[in-house]
């Protein structure tokens, strides 16, 4: 730790001593940026990203970038399995959807970015983000403690591609674990659900001809996302003591297709407590992660792609002490996804993408109710000057695992001994339509 954080030390240093100059001297919306920045399912890697809009000049030095981002949505949904929805845009089930049919018309999510270049090696992020359909807080949907304000993503990032290949990125920032993006236009992969991280820490990287590695040191204890490490059996962040290295390789097969592959390794996922499961409570030991990934492009508008990520060690929470559900092994956690989509011809300013993905979350032992939760998405999408997307998906869900006492609880609390909310058999079906419309 003591190296990275001398190289973090040399590479400030240096850009700071590029240029005297740190007046912002222009404050722009630049919606196509924003847009890259803001959308929240498919290129989850937003250091890349922006390292990437830096490289191509898209945006300027010595300027500030606002931006915004809405999503609104109508769903309609119905279960074989009274409320029990797998769907995993939308929860928690028990306080918001109740029945074997439900429907709404929501705001989804909001948000505002703020990006400024104080000259071309330092450049500072912040996203502030609304989202009470996916928000941890108690309570339905129009409760004050899911209604409320976070910064999801704040980082500051040395680097500058164009004159050097090595870039570092001090804050709070998606954790560089495999390819956790989807090909739907709004729905996230189950894989991303499941080791999606986000949480604080540090990134160096290396970027040139092709190859890309990068290593992440992250803040122990239960991070944001998908990252847990123990720090003397507590979940407290005091020591940074978990990290992810994860290394891919893009290159052409042919003047029009493009091949990408990489893996990671992740030495603390989430997947480390033990019976009854709550989210970020404290695990005994860390449960580490490794996966790998793919993706094939041809012709700039079809792309498919795939991925697999499993833990090294079991989930001891997914075993219940108590019968009957006594019967099931603690069981390694894993998932895969795979999903293709292909651009239409663009008409106009609008450009039509039609998609579709299967991904999956498993999680117990062969027959357990908590076993696995499969996904299935159909998606057809219309861009508009490559910033505000309208949609719409067909969905279904098979299986109903949540993370939160998946495999039962202690007596009472909430459920009796024995019992658990996960059911292999709920599935359901829905439809969602929607607009995210980006400045």
């Amino acid at each position: 730790m003591k190296k990275l954080l001398l190289l973090f030390l040399f590479i400030g240093n240096y850009a700071m001593a590029q240029s005297s100059e740190t007046t912002i001297n222009q404050v722009t919306f630049n919606s196509g940026f924003t847009y890259k920045m803001l959308e929240a399912n498919q290129d989850l890697r937003k250091v890349n990203v922006l390292l990437e809009e830096k490289q191509q000049e898209n945006i300027k030095t010595n300027s500030l970038v606002i931006g915004t981002s809405l999503i609104s949505i109508f769903d309609y949904q119905s279960s074989n399995t009274d409320s029990k929805f797998g769907y995993l845009m939308r929860h928690p089930t028990s306080s918001n959807q109740i029945g074997k049919t439900v429907s709404e018309v929501a705001i989804h999510s909001f948000q505002v970015s703020f990006t400024g270049t104080v000259n071309n090696w330092l450049t500072a992020y912040a996203e502030v983000l609304y989202n009470p359909q996916q928000s941890f807080g108690t309570g339905t949907i129009t409760d004050l403690n899911r209604n409320q304000l976070q910064l999801r993503k704040g980082f500051v990032l040395f680097g500058d591609l164009n004159k050097f290949p090595l870039y570092g990125a001090i804050g709070k920032m998606d954790a560089p674990f495999g390819q956790t993006g989807s090909v739907s236009p709004f729905t996230n992969s189950t894989m991303w659900h499941a080791f999606g991280g986000l949480g604080y820490g540090a990134q160096i990287g290396f970027k040139k001809a092709g190859f890309h590695a990068k290593f992440m040191a992250v803040q122990g204890g239960a991070q944001f996302r998908a990252m847990h490490m123990p720090v003397r059996d507590t979940n407290v962040p005091s020591r940074l003591n978990n990290f992810i290295f994860d290394a891919n390789y893009e290159f052409g097969l042919s003047s029009n297709i493009n091949f990408y592959f990489g893996g990671s390794y992740l030495h603390g996922s989430a997947y480390n407590q033990e019976f009854p499961v709550q989210h970020f409570e404290p695990g005994k030991n860390n449960n580490p992660a490794y996966t790998y990934y793919g993706k094939l492009t041809v012709n700039n508008n079809f792309v498919l792609q795939g991925s697999f990520a499993k833990t090294l060690e079991v989930w001891e929470g997914t075993h219940n002490p108590t019968p009957p559900l006594n019967v099931f092994e603690a069981s390694k956690v894993s998932s895969l996804d795979i999903g293709a989509k292909y651009d239409l011809k663009e008409k106009g300013n609008m450009k039509y993408t039609i998609s579709g993905e299967f991904s999956n979350f498993r999680a117990g032992d062969d027959g357990s109710p908590w076993e696995r939760q499969n996904q299935m998405v159909l998606g057809f999408a219309g861009l508009y000057k490559k910033s505000s997307k309208l949609f719409v998906e067909l969905f279904r869900t098979e299986g109903f695992a949540p993370l939160n006492f998946i495999s039962g609880s202690n007596p009472n609390q909430p459920f009796p001994p024995g019992v658990t909310h996960s059911d292999r058999d709920a599935n359901s079906f829905g439809v969602v339509v929607g607009a995210q419309i980006t400045l």
